[in-house]
C-alpha cells in the first residue's frame, strides 16, 4: 500500500502530479460532446478530461470523464486504477488482483458514522432536490437518455438491516425528480428489492457520485450476496470507511462524495430505460421497463464533480474495474477450492469476455490432476460459477511463464500451445448475460455455450518445446552481458 486516497479530489491531485488530468475549459455541451471527449480520451489513453465549464450549467458545476480508464503516465498504464486501491501508480496488474484477493481472506472492517462530511456541503430537499441543476449527459448517439449514473454507488440495504450492498449499474434520468434503472432479479440490488417488495414498501436507496476511488471497484466486483462492500474495503486499506447518515432515507454514504440522491425505488410504477451503448462496445438492445426512483433529497458539495464513463470499445472502467475485481474474485474463489493456480486475469481487451488463468509448472506434484485436460475442465467449472462466470465466456489455462496482462505472451501461447480440436473443452448451458451480442434470445434465456483451451504443455513438450525468449533462453550472465554492451554501446 502507498496511501489511502479518502476523496475523488485526493485522487485527482495525485493524478495531476503525473501529468494524467487535462483541465477543459472550453464550454462543452452534455448533449454528445461530453460522451465524444472521453470516449476519444479512453481510447487514446489521452489524460483524464475533467470539464470546468458546461454549457448551460451555472459556474463550479464540473464532469470528470474516463476516472478509471488506461492511464497516460509513460510506464504506468494501470495508475488510475492502482491509485484507486492505495498501490504504486506503476504497479503491475496482477500485483493489483493479488492485493483484491488477499483481502477476500481477511476480516471485514466495519465502517464508521462520522457526524458530518462534505457530502452535505448543500442539501437540496422536497421541490428543490431536483437533477435539473446537473450537467447530466447524453453520452452516446442513440442513447435512450441522459444517463446520470456510469460510475457511482448505488447503495441499498435488507428491510432488517442485515446486510448494506453496493453495487454499480447505468441508471438513467427521466426528468429532474425521477430516474430509471436495471432491477434485475439476479442481482444484489434485485434480491433486497424483492425483500422490500415483499413487505409491501417502497426500497430506500441513495446514488452516490464521486465517493472516494476505491468505491466503485468494490461496487463491481460481485463479492458474495451477503457481503458488505465497505466492510472489504476496511479489510483491504485496513482501517474503516467514514460514512454519514443521510437526510431522508435509514442509509449511510462514504463522507466525501461529490453528490448523493435519496429516495425511494417504486414497487409498481415503471419507466422506459435504454438503450445505451455498454461494455461491449455496442449499442444494442432496446428500451424496457425498469422500476423508478424517486428522489426525495439531494445533497452535493461545493463546486461538485460527476465522474461518467463513456462505456463502449475497450479499454475503459467496465474493463478496468470489473477486469481487475473479478480477476481477483476468481483467484480467490479458485486458490479457495484448493487449485494451484498462481494468477487469474480477465483480459480487459477481450471487454472482459475472457478470463486467462496461470498454474506452476509443478501443478501435477501439487494437486491430484493427471492431465492437462482434467485441470483445465476442473478450473473452468469453478471459474463460471457466478458471479464471474455470468461475465466470462472463454477461459485460457496456461504455464506461468506466460504472464496473462501481455497480449504478445498470451496470442503466443494460445496458438502454439493449444491444440486445434483437443485443446477447446465446450461446456455448454451457462448463464450469459443481455449484453453478450454472439447469443442467440434463446440462449440469453435458456443459457448458452462457453469454452475452456487447455493451453498447458504436456511433460514431453515441456522438455522439447525451449523458449527462445531473452529471460528463458539465456543464462543470468549472458543476460547481464548482453545488457551492458548494449548499455555501453
Amino acid at each position: 500500500m502507498t496511501k489511502h486516497l479518502t476523496s475523488l479530489r485526493d485522487h485527482l491531485a495525485a493524478l495531476a502530479e503525473l501529468g494524467d488530468v487535462r483541465e477543459l475549459h472550453t464550454p462543452a455541451d452534455t448533449h454528445l460532446e461530453i460522451g465524444a471527449v472521453i470516449r476519444r480520451s479512453a481510447e487514446n489513453r489521452d489524460p483524464a478530461p475533467l470539464f470546468t465549464a458546461v454549457k448551460g450549467y451555472a459556474p463550479g458545476f464540473r464532469v470528470l470523464g474516463a476516472p478509471a480508464a488506461l492511464s497516460s503516465a509513460p510506464g504506468a498504464p494501470w495508475a488510475r486504477v492502482a491509485l484507486s486501491l492505495g498501490l504504486d501508480a506503476a504497479a503491475h496488474p496482477l500485483d493489483i488482483v493479488g492485493e483484491l484477493a488477499a483481502a477476500r481472506g481477511r476480516e471485514p472492517i466495519a465502517p464508521v458514522v462520522v457526524d458530518q462530511g462534505p457530502c452535505q456541503e448543500n442539501v437540496l430537499l422536497g421541490e428543490d432536490a431536483t437533477l435539473d441543476s446537473f450537467p447530466v449527459p447524453l453520452i452516446h448517439d442513440g442513447d435512450g437518455g441522459r444517463y446520470i449514473n456510469t460510475w457511482g454507488a448505488i447503495v441499498v440495504r435488507t428491510p432488517d438491516g442485515s446486510w448494506t450492498n453496493w453495487s454499480i449499474a447505468r441508471v438513467m434520468m427521466i426528468d429532474g425528480r425521477r430516474m430509471a434503472g436495471m432491477v434485475r432479479p439476479l442481482q444484489d440490488v434485485g434480491k433486497i428489492f424483492k425483500l422490500w417488495r415483499d413487505r409491501g414498501e417502497p426500497m430506500p436507496f441513495a446514488l452516490v457520485q464521486g465517493a472516494e476511488p476505491a468505491v466503485p471497484f468494490a461496487c463491481g466486483m460481485g463479492l458474495p450476496s451477503g457481503t458488505d462492500e465497505a466492510g472489504y474495503l476496511g479489510a483491504h486499506f485496513g482501517e474503516p470507511l467514514e460514512l454519514v447518515r443521510c437526510k431522508t432515507v435509514d442509509l449511510e454514504v462514504p463522507a466525501t462524495a461529490e453528490i448523493v440522491i435519496e429516495g425511494h425505488v417504486s414497487l409498481d410504477e415503471t419507466a422506459p430505460e435504454g438503450p445505451m451503448g455498454e461494455y461491449a462496445g455496442y449499442l444494442t438492445g432496446k428500451s424496457n421497463p425498469w422500476p423508478v426512483f424517486h428522489i426525495s433529497a439531494i445533497t452535493h458539495r461545493d463546486d461538485p464533480i460527476l465522474p461518467v464513463v463513456s462505456a463502449g470499445k475497450p479499454v475503459e472502467e467496465d474493463h478496468t474495474a470489473v477486469g481487475t475485481t473479478y480477476s481477483a474474485e476468481a483467484l480467490h474463489q479458485l486458490r479457495a477450492a484448493g487449485l494451484p493456480v498462481t494468477a487469474a486475469w480477465i483480459v480487459p481487451e477481450t471487454a472482459i469476455n475472457l478470463l486467462a488463468v496461470t498454474v506452476p509448472r509443478d501443478w501435477r506434484e501439487r494437486s491430484a490432476f493427471t492431465s492437462t485436460r482434467m485441470l483445465t475442465r476442473a478450473i473452468a467449472h469453478l471459474a463460471l460459477r457466478p458471479k464471474v462466470g455470468y461475465w466470462v465466456t472463454r477461459i485460457m489455462v496456461l504455464d506461468d511463464d506466460i504472464d496473462p496482462t501481455d497480449l504478445r505472451d498470451l496470442m503466443w501461447a494460445f496458438h502454439t500451445r493449444s491444440h486445434p480440436t483437443r485443446g477447446q473443452i465446450l461446456i455448454e448451458d451457462q448463464k450469459v448475460t443481455p449484453l453478450h451480442v454472439v447469443y442467440s434470445p434463446d440462449e440469453l434465456a435458456e443459457g448458452g455455450p462457453k469454452i475452456a483451451y487447455d493451453c498447458l504443455l504436456h511433460p514431453d513438450e515441456d522438455k522439447r518445446a525451449r523458449s527462445t525468449a531473452f529471460k528463458d533462453n539465456f543464462s543470468a550472465d549472458i543476460q547481464a552481458r548482453a545488457l551492458a554492451i548494449w548499455e555501453n554501446r
